[in-house]
């Protein structure tokens, strides 16, 4: 472990702190500057509830709706669905929370965070992962988009030949530029009021929707298999898909901001959407077998007049969740180390984005491949959780900012360890990777012991767990250790 040296400010990578407009003189549409550098204390404002607004916006999607059907489609009944809805969720959303904790005390993104964890360099490599799996999320939403739009087209009498497509195309790009072009303060303001009006739509189709569901009996009670399955997607694909973000969003939270406030905020903000949009999801399965496609399946239980607003609430909706995404993937591109500005990570995004859409809308089978892709890349997720707030707690959340930035500071720092990785940070990662893959059960990929247990998904779970584990063993003194040289928090 280095000697820790006297702290230095640190700088960021794509950008100079005296570049970012402060909080005084920030506009929601001014474009953001800042990469990932720690925010200054003049710049830090509002309270913890501000991301009760973000993550409601953010999760009051179609998307949600879609894993409620889902949910159902393993042959569950509606309340067997609905108490493992609520179960996934609470476990999954906890991790989103926790990992929102260290932003106000650093003031700096989660995958700058992470570093502490697996060293600078060695952080590197989740961040890079990380940026993979969000470009396929923003793909695959940015896909949707076009698919709704093009079905507002169809409903309108246009035909949908290569030329409308392309456009639409080309409009969905250029909506999408706009809110993670100008940052986080206009993605706090808009995902703040995108709640309310997602909300009152989502209301008024559970109005609509309520009445044609079946709710009638128990059901048998579903075998652990089915639990397995139903717990692990419904965890993954809501909280924990979140939980590498937390701190991208809470960073900008004065430095003595309550944690269980910001706990609470974090967490319920996105678990009590998910938990009714997914509950309305199980309803709509009960009514119609074609819940699980969101454009042309689950609108046929709508009446008709209520389709085309169901279509632009789909685009607007995902709009905003791939605005959430774009921005901190932008962040963990950052984190990799390329000295660019943020503003450019979304254009390099946003072009991946079209071109892989271009693909999906003039190939069938492409969207299968990319929800596919998605299914495995989502496995290091819980490693990684577990490993970041592991190390969260060994430390009881006292980081030595500077060590983080050590490229801008000038000194290694307290964190730089074997050329800049922490061993035991990327071996218990894997670990637990390959600890999940044993027991993963995807259309892709059944691990070894997954198949001798009959199907049993413990993907998630059993990850986690080995990762977390391995990293106390591994690096529980050392940790500890580098707290006694940190500022208290």
């Amino acid at each position: 472990m280095a000697e820790a040296t006297t702290a230095a400010p640190p700088g960021s990578t794509g950008t100079t702190p005296s570049a970012a407009p402060t909080a005084s003189t920030a506009s929601v549409f001014t474009v953001e500057q800042r990469g990932i550098d720690a925010v200054p204390a003049e710049e830090r404002q509002g309270g913890p509830s501000r991301l009760l607004g973000l993550w409601a916006g953010t999760n009051t999607t179609v998307f949600t709706v879609v894993y409620g059907a889902l949910v159902v489609s393993f042959g569950l009944s509606f309340w067997y669905a609905v108490a493992l809805i609520v179960a996934g969720n609470v476990l999954g959303f906890a991790v989103t929370g926790l990992t929102s904790l260290q932003g106000p005390r650093t003031g700096t993104s989660t995958h700058s965070i992470s570093r502490a964890a697996f060293g600078p360099r060695g952080g590197k490599l989740p961040a890079l992962l990380s940026w993979v799996m969000l470009v396929g999320f923003e793909a695959g939403g940015m896909v949707l988009i076009v698919l709704a739009g093009l079905a507002l087209l169809d409903q309108a009498g246009v035909t949908a030949g290569t030329p409308v497509k392309l456009l639409v195309i080309a409009v969905a790009a250029g909506l999408q530029m706009l809110l993670p072009l100008a940052g986080y303060h206009l993605i706090m303001k808009v995902q703040k009021y995108f709640a309310w009006i997602f909300a009152a739509m989502f209301a008024v189709m559970a109005f609509l929707v309520f009445p044609k569901a079946d709710f009638a009996g128990h059901g048998e009670a579903p075998s652990l298999v089915t639990v397995s399955l139903v717990l692990a997607m419904v965890t993954a694909s809501g909280g924990l898909s979140w939980a590498d973000m937390g701190s991208d969003y809470s960073r900008y939270l004065p430095a003595d901001s309550a944690p269980r406030k910001v706990f609470a905020c974090a967490a319920l903000g996105g678990m009590v959407p998910n938990i009714l949009l997914q509950i309305l999801g199980a309803a709509v399965a009960t009514a119609t077998t074609n819940a699980a496609d969101p454009i042309s399946g689950l609108p046929e239980i709508l009446p008709g007049w209520f389709s085309t607003p169901y279509l632009l609430l789909a685009i607007v909706s995902l709009l905003a969740v791939n605005t959430t995404d774009m921005y901190s993937s932008g962040l963990n591109l950052l984190a990799v180390g390329l000295p660019i500005k943020r503003w450019m990570v979304v254009f390099i995004d946003l072009t991946l984005c079209t071109g892989i859409t271009l693909w999906a809308v003039f190939s069938a089978d492409f969207y299968t491949l990319l929800s596919n892709f998605l299914s495995l890349i989502v496995l290091w997720l819980g490693p990684w959780a577990a490993v970041y707030l592991t190390d969260w707690a060994l430390r009881r959340g006292r980081y030595d900012v500077p060590s983080l930035f050590p490229g801008e500071t000038g000194r290694r720092g307290i964190y730089w360890h074997r050329g800049g990785v922490r061993p035991a940070g990327l071996v218990a990662v894997l670990l637990g990777l390959a600890a999940a893959v044993l027991w993963v059960d995807s259309t892709v990929f059944v691990g070894p012991l997954s198949r001798a247990a009959g199907g049993l998904d413990l993907s998630v779970f059993a990850g986690a767990l080995v990762a977390g584990v391995a990293y106390w063993l591994l690096a529980r003194r050392d940790v500890r250790a580098e707290a006694e040289l940190s500022p208290a928090a």
